[in-house]
Order: structure tokens, then sequence, then C-alpha cells
């Protein structure tokens, strides 16, 4: 949630003077059905505005539409790749009913029958299905991937932009001093919306494909975008606006838009999930003959699509071109109303490929209000079949840029583009620059990033933060206030340092630290690949067993917990690691730790039956190694944190741990091996899963239990994924393991169904943790005396246990999407039931951003 915080607090720079959603009162209405003046079917997805302004709406699946107007004008407009513009005068001030039937600007043939959707639907001796069914047969042959080699020039265009704002706003007190910035709308791009543009980003690449073995290598030629670098990290925004608008193939089964998974119309399934029609036979200007195939979701309800498909007659059986979006009703957050267009051209051998696809999406929280406009354009030019490169061209990285030659001058790109830009679009960059430059739009941006980011300027050099740790309380320190801060890149960009100082006010004890780091490569220690030394010192307190995911430990939040919370550990760490990324994704890291752990709170280190041979501290000093790969990732990063964007690819990170004694008064020898997969896994309709294998093994013998796997517990009232959410912390000890974690979200596929749950428009979830593990004798202190016993409560009992007669199990449901925000889960624990202390049922509640 950080990471989208601070891509908010990009993206909203420009409404912090006070931008707000205007509801007009309604005083002329126009409806009505909008079909095609020969074959009189109804036209999905027409364009209905009024001309000159930004007010304008869409006809439904039906053709339907209705349009409420508060100002004085005499006319609407209807128009429709394909057809043409039709103009007619309305009456002010009444309600009034306009059907329109639009006449085609494509040749017509006559010899395809026509089948009306009046008819009941079926797919036996459907002919459109036995088209789409020779559509499939055919794909793999129309994709890209049927040749040995290919090359091309692509060009790509990402847009964002504010859409449908009111003159209050531009006109508003707080926004005159940026009415350069208001004076830059375009109401020519999207047909009855005005839009503002505020962000853009291109991109030229030359792009080469090889089959056999498969690899796809992009060298980028060009890089140009919209930079906020004073005030939000501009490559992790990027990476996060590219993650919402992915590339898409309609020959995939599945195409992913907005982070969710949508079933392609041409996918092996699709005639079990979509109805097809075909709606007319028409002639390309390159006489080619296509059929226009219409398809709609069997139930609007699923994440499906709807829209044209227009199919060649020449035996491919290929796709020529497509318009589609999704039904209304479908559980999509954010986004109001999309359109994906593809455009495909033939090859010299006489297949196509796609030239040109663009993803248009109006994003909003009311339907009818301000909102944000996105954009992108993908253009390929210049195909060339079966060229091939000598072998040793495809090896090294998919994806090859040089900061230093990528960046070029207007003429450049003038010269370059596939398509020119808008009058607005132009303007966007300087535009962009000149504002940040303004002393008052500094000055908002500044306490939005306070508020947003959690850190606040103190100089150019130097940020105080982040703001919820400097205040919090637990059991052992009670009330604990905290102030720390960082360096920026305005510093240096290739030395980094932080640190805080905190203080107990219950055990009168100071904690601190202090952290540098140099990056050998000369850039921001948080910019990928990193190439970086790290060094740092802790004096803190920790909970054993408590693993967070993004956030602080001292999070004012996370100072709410259930049970009993008294069992701590003061920790003095000395940390030196050494971290190399690759741009292939794979990464290394090796380390030197330097610990020693003094018990606090109810927790006590002692030997023997009875806990008068107290531990008051141990001391380590370990080596280590981490091995990471991560295929094709991306992820959203900020200046100290990096939050990977979940793709279909797994991430392998396997870890290596040398305790060696005798080394500044280590007093232990052993090794732990770790081995952690993620995956996340789509499953189309039915969803998507987060899967998370992990297995380690600690090799050494007589080990005190707290150099053991002390496996993730949760006393929090968050759910967390790889956490253990009914496990107490220092419950489970293991010097060997396995589990198991699987988060299914249903994406609303049966609430949907459900009449109110689907206007509620929340999703179900299902999780099950699992987890085999074990103590070998020679480390377990029930049968040594020598070695530090397990902690016991003021009773006699233990709180600290081995996993050996049977797993630990614990599963939850919930509902997420409450408000397009929050997930609820009841989780409940199926074994070790018996533990004192325990909590047989929870409820946790997670906040997380999903589309």
């Amino acid at each position: 949630m950080n990471g989208f915080k601070n891509i908010v607090s990009g993206i909203l720079l420009l409404l912090v003077s006070g931008f707000s959603s205007v509801i007009a009162q309604t005083t002329t209405t126009v409806k009505g059905t909008v079909t095609d003046s020969r074959t009189g079917a109804p036209l999905p997805f027409v364009n209905v505005f009024i001309p000159g302004t930004s007010i304008g709406t869409g006809t439904d699946a039906d053709g339907k539409y209705q349009l409420e107007v508060s100002i004085t004008r005499d006319s609407i407009r209807f128009a429709y790749m394909g057809y043409k513009n039709i103009t007619r005068k309305i009456n002010p001030g009444v309600v009034q009913t306009i059907n329109i039937q639009l006449e085609s600007t494509a040749k017509t043939l006559n010899e395809i029958v026509i089948k009306k959707k009046k008819e009941r639907y079926r797919n036996k001796d459907n002919p459109a299905v036995e088209l789409i069914r020779l559509v499939i047969e055919n794909r793999d042959k129309n994709r890209m991937t049927h040749y040995d080699y290919a090359q091309y020039n692509q060009y790509e265009k990402l847009e964002f932009a504010l859409s449908n704002l009111s003159e209050k706003i531009s006109n508003g007190r707080l926004t005159r001093k940026y009415k350069f910035i208001f004076e830059n709308q375009d109401t020519t791009k999207f047909a009855g919306k005005s839009i503002l543009p505020i962000y853009l980003e291109e991109k030229l690449a030359d792009v080469y494909y090889r089959r056999d073995p498969e690899k796809k290598k992009t060298i980028v030629t060009g890089d140009k975008k919209v930079s906020f670098e004073n005030f939000i990290d501009n490559r992790g925004l990027s990476q996060y606006l590219n993650h919402i608008y992915q590339d898409v193939d309609i020959y995939d089964n599945q195409m992913m838009l907005f982070t969710n998974q949508f079933l392609s119309p041409i996918a092996n399934s699709a005639p079990t999930f979509y109805k097809f029609y075909i709606a007319d036979t028409i002639v390309a200007p390159d006489s080619t003959r296509l059929i226009k195939l219409e398809f709609y979701p069997r139930n609007k309800s699923d994440l499906l699509l709807e829209g044209e498909l227009f199919i060649t007659l020449d035996g491919n059986y290929a796709v020529q071109k497509a318009d589609m979006t999704a039904n209304k009703e479908i559980n999509l957050n954010w986004v109001r109303d999309f359109h994906l267009y593809f455009d495909f051209e033939k090859t010299p051998d006489g297949r196509y490929y796609t030239n040109k696809q663009t993803l248009m999406a109006d994003f909003g929280i009311f339907k009818g209000s301000s909102g944000i406009y996105g954009e992108r354009t993908v253009s390929i030019k210049d195909m060339a079949i079966n060229q091939p490169k000598p072998a040793e061209f495809y090896n090294g990285a998919s994806v090859v840029e040089d900061e230093k030659t990528v960046q070029h001058g207007e003429d450049f790109w003038v010269q370059n583009r596939h398509d020119s830009l808008s009058t607005a679009e132009s303007k966007v960059y300087s535009n962009i620059d000149s504002l940040q430059h303004m002393k008052s739009f500094k000055r908002t941006a500044d306490l939005l990033t306070l508020l947003l980011a959690g850190y606040k300027q103190a100089g150019p050099y130097f940020e105080i933060g982040p703001v919820n740790t400097f205040y919090s309380f637990n059991p052992v320190e009670g009330f604990r206030p905290r102030l720390g801060g960082r360096s920026t890149p305005r510093l240096s960009k290739s030395i980094y340092v932080e640190g805080y100082g905190a203080y107990g006010l219950k055990d009168e004890k100071w904690k601190y630290y202090f952290g540098g780091a140099y990056a050998f490569n000369h850039k921001s220690i948080y910019d990928w690949p990193v190439v970086a030394l790290k060094a740092n010192y802790q004096h803190e307190t920790k909970i054993p067993g408590q693993e967070l995911q993004f956030v602080q430990e001292d999070n004012f939040l996370l100072s709410f917990k259930r049970g009993n919370n008294d069992k701590w550990l003061y920790n003095k760490i000395f940390n030196l690691t050494f971290i190399q990324e690759f741009t292939n994704h794979f990464s290394y890291q090796v380390g030197f730790k330097h610990w020693i752990q003094t018990p606090a709170g109810s927790l006590a280190y002692y030997k023997g039956t009875e806990p008068n041979t107290p531990v008051t501290e141990l001391t380590t000093a370990e080596f280590s190694t981490e091995l990471r790969w991560a295929p094709n990732e991306k992820f959203y990063q900020g200046k100290s944190f990096r939050i990977p964007l979940p793709n279909k690819y797994p991430i392998f990170t396997l870890r290596g741990i040398a305790g060696v004694k005798g080394i500044a008064n280590s007093q232990y020898n052993y090794q732990n091996l770790t081995l952690n997969v993620y995956k996340m896994c789509y499953l189309g309709v039915l969803g998507f899963s987060e899967v998370v294998l992990e297995g380690g093994n600690i090799f050494g013998s007589h080990l005190p239990y707290p150099l053991l796997t002390i496996h993730r517990a949760n006393q929090t009232y968050a759910y967390q994924l790889e956490s253990y959410n009914l496990m107490n912390f220092l419950e489970f000890v293991s010097d060997h393991y396995i589990g198991l974690n699987i988060d299914h979200n249903f994406n609303g596929f049966i609430f949907n169904k459900v009449p109110l749950l689907k206007k509620l428009k929340w999703r179900e979830v299902l999780a099950g943790k699992i987890i085999y593990g074990g103590l070998r004798q020679e480390n377990n202190p029930a049968n040594n005396p020598d070695l530090i016993q397990f902690s016991k409560y003021t009773d006699g009992s233990s709180f600290t246990y081995t996993l050996g007669r049977e797993p630990y199990i614990e599963g939850s449901v919930g509902i997420s999407n409450i408000f397009k925000l929050v997930r609820v889960d009841l989780v409940r624990r199926f074994t070790y039931l018996d533990n004192p202390g325990v909590s047989n049922w929870g409820i946790r509640t997670r906040v997380r951003f999903d589309f």
C-alpha cells in the first residue's frame, strides 16, 4: 500500500489545488437506441456527445443510451468507427427520445446469411461459432511465433490525463496561477470528453525475435517521459503505469487488462463463455473480404469482454481488426469505461501481424465526475521476417537500454515517431516542467509527499520521516517517540545514508540505527539493477518470529496486537552486505552479520530444569549468501523500498547462512539453508492464487533454540500472506520444515451472481496454510539441560513448542473489495488447539489496492 500511495502522490500532484467533482443538475434528457441502417442490429459502444463540450456517453450492448445535459445546447452527435457521423437537433429542457440508424461506410457483400440475435442462441449449427473455431484452429500460424525470425521497429506511447474537469475547477481561485496548464485541454481525442494531459511517456525500440531457442531482444533507441523526479521515483511511476497497461495479445488465451485476466474471444474455450453473431460482410480498402463478428459474454457478470472482430476470408482466418470493451456489470474497480483496439497488417507471405493496438480507459470513482484518462498505443512498422542475426546477437539481456544514448531532442522524435503528437500532447513536457519550478506548487507537493509518502524535505539533501513511526508503543518500551531521516539523491547518487533515534519511556533505554550504502554503478542504491555495498548498525527491539512486508516494525498501527505480547529481544546488530543485480533479474547477496541478542520482557534464557542459570545474551557471527531469480520481474520502487508487481512468473530465493564460532565472541557453529518459491497463478474467470512454497534445514547440533527457525507468527489484526495469522509469537521452533500457503481470490466469480452482493462489488477469498516441521533430538532442550530451555509462563507452562505430532494448519474465508480497498477474513486454526493462550478463531483485515 505504501507503493500505491507514492504513485498517487505523483499522479495527483496536479489535483492538489482543489480539484473536485461537480454534479450537474439535470435539465435536458436525451435517450434512445442506435442501430445499423441496413441490418437493424443494435450498435454497442457508439459515442454519443454534445458537440463542442466534454459531455458524452456511449451505447450499451443493446445499442441503448441516455444522456443528461445541464447546459443549453441544441444538438447531439453520434460517432462510430466504420459508420458515418450523424448530428441531430434536441429540445432543451425536456425529456426526448431520439433513435438513430447509422450508415456503414464499408462496401457490403450479399453471399453471407446474417444470423439474427432474436433466435434462440446455441453453438450447434451456428455459422458464427464455426467461424470462430476456424480462427482458433489457425491461431498459431497467425502469430509472430509462427516465424523462425522476425524483426521490427516499435513505438510506444503512454499517456495519462485529467478528464471532464468542470469550469469551477479550471477557473477556481486556487488554480488561476496554473491557467497555462488548464488551457491545454484536448476535446478531439476522445469523443464526448475533454482531457488535460499530465503524464506522457514515449519509447522507440528495435525488436528481434527468434523462435528456437525462443528469445525476444529489445534494443531501446529512444526514451522520453514527463519527469516528477523532484517528488517521486520517476522510474517506479513508469513501471507501475506500464504494469496497469501491459502488453496485450489477442492470440493469447488470457489477456491481462488492468492487472486482471480477461478470456480472449479467440481462446480455446471462447465458444463456452461467449456468444458469437455474424453481423456483416465487408470489403476492406485492400480488397480483402472480411466478416464482421460480434461477441458477448454468456454471463454478463463474468470477467469477460464484448465487441467486434473482423475475420479474413482468405484461408488464414486471421483477425484483421478488433474493437472490444467489457460489460458494465463486471466487478472491475476504478475503471468506468475502456476500449481496446487492434489493427493488423499483412506480412510479405500474406499473413497478418498486429501493427497497432490502443487501450483507452476512463478511471474514476463516480460516473460523470472528474477522473483520469489513460491511453497506451503500441505501433509496429518495418516488419521483416526470417532474416536471422548471428547466434551471439541474441545473447545477453532481453532489454538493452543505455541511458546515455536514449535521451534525444525533439528533432529525433519528430523524425522517428510513428504518429505525430496532438497539440495538447506536444505541450505536456514543457508545461509540467514549468509547473514544477513554481514555488506554490513545490510547497503543495512537499505537503502531499509528507502526507502520502511520509517524508518531509529538510533542505535539498535530507528529508525527515517516515511520519508513521514517530510515535508507537509496546509492553516492553511503553510509549516510544522516534525521529529519523535519510539523504536524497541530490546529496549524492552514489552514497545514501539514513538513521533514527528512539526512546522507550517505560524501559528508559535509547534505540538507534545508522546505515549507509555506496553504489558502484553511481546510481541510487534502489535503482535497478543495483550494485552496492551496504553497512549498518542497529540497537533495537524486536519480536522473535515477526516478519513484516513493506512496513516499519514500529509503525503506529502495528502497536495494537492481540493476546500476550511481552516476549521481546534487545538486539545489537552489525550488517555488511554486497548486492549485485543483473539485467536478466538474477541477483546475489553476500554478507556478514554480527548479532548480540538479549531477552526482554517476560522472555528469559536459562539452562537446566529451573531458571537459576540465566543466559544474559547470545552472540553469533554469520556469513550469508542469497541467490534470487525473478524472471521478467517488474516492481514499483521508491527511495527506500521496492514492491514487486505480481506477474505469472515464479520467484526463486535460495539463502544460505553459516554461523562461525570464535569470530568477535561468536559462540556457535551452524549452517542454515532455505528455499522460497513464490508464484502468482492466474485462473481466468475463476480468479487468481498467490502460492508460496518454502522449506528449510539447519545443519548443526546442540544449538540453542533462538538460533533455530522461529516460525513466522502474527499477533496483529492485519492479515499477512506469508505469516501464520493465528500462531502466537515464539510458539513453534524447528530445525527442519516445509510449508505451503495458498491465497485464492475469486474476483467476484460467485458474488457477481448474487444480486445484492453483485451491486456491492464484493469479492470472495479463500486461503489455506500448512507447515510440517520438527526438531532433531540433539537440538531439543528437553533432552539436553545444557541447552537454553524453552521459556515458560509464570504458572510453569511452556509457550514454545515443536512441530512433530501433526502439521500446523489454518485456513480462512473472507470478503475483499469492501469500499474497493478493504479485505476482512475469518481465520480458523485447526491444529494444536490445546496450546495455552492460542485463539481458535480470529478476524483479520488487510488494505489492498486492486482493479
